[in-house]
């Protein structure tokens, strides 16, 4: 119907056709501005594998002696031909996402990547197709939108390079020209590296707890001499379930509060009192107490914001033992919405109108659960009965992930300090272990080692009861500015001990 011009509002806007408007490939710069963090964008990658049905994900930094030279997160999903990796590379790609997949707005891939990488290589093979690789570099992506195609023949020499991960199918992402890695000053690459995985072995493990936590799924972290293709170092990510408590804070919890929720069905709450003052690492190791005090939202089993209360109330000291899990609902709503970084959720005031009018089976309230989470926080603080044990060095490479978390739950770190490692080298034969201050190493007798492996092949973290014993027997030496007689005498004492109890039991 033709337009009439007239005084009254128009109610629906009148057009005469339409065009076509496709994006600059400026655009595509963009996604690069996302405010992707490091971790987050890893976690991105992975979302990914997961949905592709990855069992076993590897992410390794490529070593080229001080230089970190590039990124892969390698995975055993089921893989994509030629026709799903130009969907997968093309920005808003993916529109068919089932209600359980992880991937939600087709960009993570690109703008996870492009924001920390100036080159994007994505190779795959599935059981039925031959490997293939696309590549963004965002010089060139950013005028015209070229993807390059790789050449097949590096695509299948890839895989092949790690077959004990993709086997007959599975996907290899490769960020080169990684911002952060060209910041790294001569000298400073273990320090990068100590530092960067643990904040990802802290992220991965918060956010994905809920996978890492089944018997079938794993997450390794690898640093890979990118010539000799050797293992620097190995670290298995291990959940970190930031409602992972022995025994709750208060008698009663955790409870479950239904909200009603305009717009959705009545929404479910379960709701924790952490114990006061707890050393564990899902409680302490995660993030300032105050940011982490509140709701943590999941879909589809992964972690989308961990703490805060959405704008329902302020962060409180007093608050910080009450922490909520909810989990957002399947059918499409429009409540809740995702950012696209999948590191918090926005909400509507419906959702705070519902939390007020949360109540559990016995008709308690939602601020009754917030008021006895306050009591014991406070009931906590008058008592002063809290056993402090000393801070010491973090524990390094050489040690079993699960057996440096324990050690970071039991006790307090230094700030600031590098952590101690362990090596099995060639040393005098009447010494079991010597102390590399200097490099903040422990080196052992390489002659000792097959006594404490039962047969088998040493690993980087193996013989972990004599690793973790003698980490806590030499922690205070390392701690010294000099080493006193002391120290040196005992040093010599432990060694005659071990050296002796090591061929004892070789002559078994």
């Amino acid at each position: 119907m033709p337009y009439a011009p007239s005084a009254d509002w128009q109610f629906e806007i009148p057009t005469e056709g339409s065009k076509r408007l496709p994006p600059a490939a400026r655009y595509l710069e963009s996604l690069t501005h996302q405010g992707y963090g490091f971790e987050a964008a890893i976690a991105d990658l992975i979302d990914n594998s997961i949905d592709a049905g990855a069992k076993n994900v590897v992410v390794s930094f490529l070593r080229d002696e001080d230089r970190l030279v590039s990124l892969l997160v390698i995975d055993d999903g089921c893989g994509m031909d030629d026709n799903a990796l130009d969907v997968a590379m093309t920005v808003g790609g993916r529109e068919g996402y089932s209600h359980k997949a992880l991937g939600h707005f087709g960009a993570g891939l690109k703008a996870a990547s492009l924001s920390h990488a100036g080159s994007l290589t994505v190779v795959s093979r599935t059981k039925r197709s031959p490997a293939a690789g696309r590549r963004w570099l965002i010089a060139r992506a950013q005028k015209d939108f070229t993807c390059d195609i790789v050449e097949p023949r590096y695509c299948q020499d890839l895989v092949d390079r790690y077959d004990g991960v993709i086997g007959w199918h599975g996907t290899l992402v490769r960020w080169d020209d990684v911002h952060a890695f060209e910041t790294i000053t001569k000298g400073q690459a273990d320090r990068f590296l100590n530092d960067a995985i643990e904040k990802l072995e802290t992220h991965l493990g918060l956010y994905l707890h809920r996978f890492l936590a089944q018997d079938d799924f794993h997450i390794d972290v690898v640093v890979e001499d990118v010539r000799t293709r050797e293992e620097l170092d190995h670290r298995g990510v291990e959940p970190i379930d930031p409602f992972g408590y022995r025994i709750p804070g208060r008698a009663g919890y955790p409870r479950t509060f239904k909200a009603p929720v305009e717009g959705i069905s009545a929404l479910t709450l379960t709701a924790h009192i952490w114990p006061p003052k707890s050393p564990l690492v899902s409680y302490r190791g995660i993030g300032p107490l105050a940011d982490r005090q509140g709701l943590y939202i999941y879909r589809n089993d992964r972690l989308v914001q961990a703490g805060g209360w959405n704008g329902t109330r302020s962060a409180e000291g007093h608050h910080n033992l009450a922490r909520v899990a909810l989990d957002l609902p399947s059918e499409a709503n429009d409540v809740f919405s995702l950012t696209v970084k999948k590191d918090g959720v926005n909400v509507t005031p419906s959702f705070a109108r519902g939390l007020e009018q949360a109540v559990d089976n016995e008709g308690e309230s939602f601020s009754a659960y917030l008021a006895a989470s306050e009591t014991t926080y406070r009931e906590a603080a008058r008592r002063n009965t809290e056993v402090t044990r000393k801070p010491m060095i973090p524990p390094g490479k050489g040690l079993d992930p699960k057996l440096r978390r324990v050690l970071r739950d039991e006790l307090p770190e230094l700030e600031s300090e590098d952590p101690i490692a362990f090596r099995w080298e060639v040393l005098r034969e009447d010494v079991f272990f010597e102390l590399d201050r200097e490099e903040r190493v422990v080196r052992l007798n390489k002659d000792f080692r097959h006594a404490f492996n039962g047969g088998k092949r040493g690993g980087l973290n193996d013989a972990p009861v004599v690793k973790s014993m003698l980490y806590l027997m030499v922690n205070e030496i390392f701690q010294k500015e000099r080493v006193r007689a002391v120290h040196t005498d005992n040093i010599a004492l432990w060694n005659s001990i071990l050296v002796t109890a090591a061929r004892c039991e070789l002559d078994r």
